[in-house]
């Protein structure tokens, strides 16, 4: 059975990930550190056309092949103004919240390579000036981003390289507690990157051939809606998201667990793909729970949703303050690693 030092190693890939600045159209570092991570561990992974990773995980029986999908873009925002006092006006990518945003420290890529840092601010952020700060509706239009350099005008901002449609990424802030708390941004969805990671090291140090034809594809458009829409390799009959799992109001999962969805806002998922991850649970002694979560989709929503017919389903570790600063448990990591051996039929 896998181990503990696995969920280590798993978090120890993540951090390396969360380290690397990747909201969604801006990927081709964090796909290229990805396939070199697989590439260590032995396994066979190429860049797909589309700029995701897609990674071979061996396996027995072809065609009934699974696919194991999980996601390394982000949150993160760009440039759509560079305004007459030389701050920069921005525009969301995927679902970055201006309330999250604010007082955030960001860098700010230009296409002539280029880095500069800046603070996503209120317009008129100081409280001793600004009576209306507290009351103040926080919205793209009313935040911005102050960079750290002298800049008073748009030309000043342009003769740095800056433009609209540069890219702007948030600082993730990463930390693991001593109790094991796991805190950062955007582990939705790289913690999950790092568990299929963790997964794949087991397979590795253990020479474990699978008993089914098995594919990892950590897309890189799914916080726009399309990352899972393409790269499923022939024979697969399944695909599995492993994502953050939800933890709220109305849910019944933590963050030291592994939460198994059994519907989100587009619809139920397999009814058959779901007993048997709940099977692998009970069977690995993996702590769990099943939720309905309201507000969310996945890669393999999209997977359905482009045509193929196979079925799906959805695992994760518990991850509290979704698309904020988000927590998550070493625990939690450990049991989704329980979940997908389990599943696969790994001892």
């Amino acid at each position: 059975m896998i181990n503990k030092t696995y969920a280590d190693y798993a978090w120890e890939k993540t951090a390396a990930l969360l380290a690397i600045d990747s909201p969604s159209g801006f990927t081709a570092s964090v796909a290229r550190w990805v396939k070199d991570a697989f590439e260590a561990l032995g396994f066979t992974a190429e860049i797909t056309t589309k700029g995701g990773v897609l990674i071979d995980l061996g396996g027995e029986n072809p065609e009934d092949g699974l696919l194991l999908e999980a996601h390394g873009d982000t949150l993160g925002a760009m440039v759509a103004q560079i305004k007459g006092n030389g701050r920069l006006r921005l525009t969301a990518v995927g679902g970055m919240e201006p309330n999250n945003a604010e007082a955030e420290n960001v860098r700010v890529y230009t296409r002539s390579g280029k880095t500069y840092e800046g603070t996503c601010q209120l317009c008129n952020a100081s409280v001793h000036v600004n009576g209306d700060y507290g009351s103040a509706k926080r919205s793209y239009d009313t935040i911005e981003v102050v960079l750290d350099e002298e800049v008073a005008s748009a030309e000043d901002t342009r003769k740095l390289g800056v433009e609209v449609g540069d890219f702007v990424c948030f600082d993730p802030r990463t930390r693991r507690t001593e109790s094991g708390y796991l805190k950062s941004r955007f582990l939705d969805d790289k913690l999950s990157v790092g568990i299929l990671l963790g997964f794949a090291k087991f397979l590795a140090d253990n020479h474990v051939t699978l008993s089914r034809k098995t594919w990892v594809h950590v897309t890189v458009y799914e916080e726009v809606g399309h990352g899972g829409a393409a790269s499923v390799p022939a024979g697969v009959t399944e695909a599995i998201s492993v994502d953050m799992g939800c933890v709220g109001e109305g849910l019944s999962c933590t963050e030291r667990q592994v939460s198994i969805c059994a519907k989100d806002s587009v619809g139920p998922y397999s009814y058959e793909v779901v007993g048997r991850l709940i099977d692998a649970a009970k069977k690995t002694g993996a702590d769990y729970a099943v939720d309905v979560y309201p507000h969310y989709s996945s890669d393999v929503d999209v997977t359905l949703r482009s045509g193929l017919d196979i079925r799906h389903g959805l695992i994760g570790a518990g991850v509290y303050a979704s698309h904020g600063y988000e927590r998550s448990h070493i625990d939690g990591v450990y049991n989704t690693l329980k979940v997908l051996c389990g599943y696969l039929d790994v001892e």
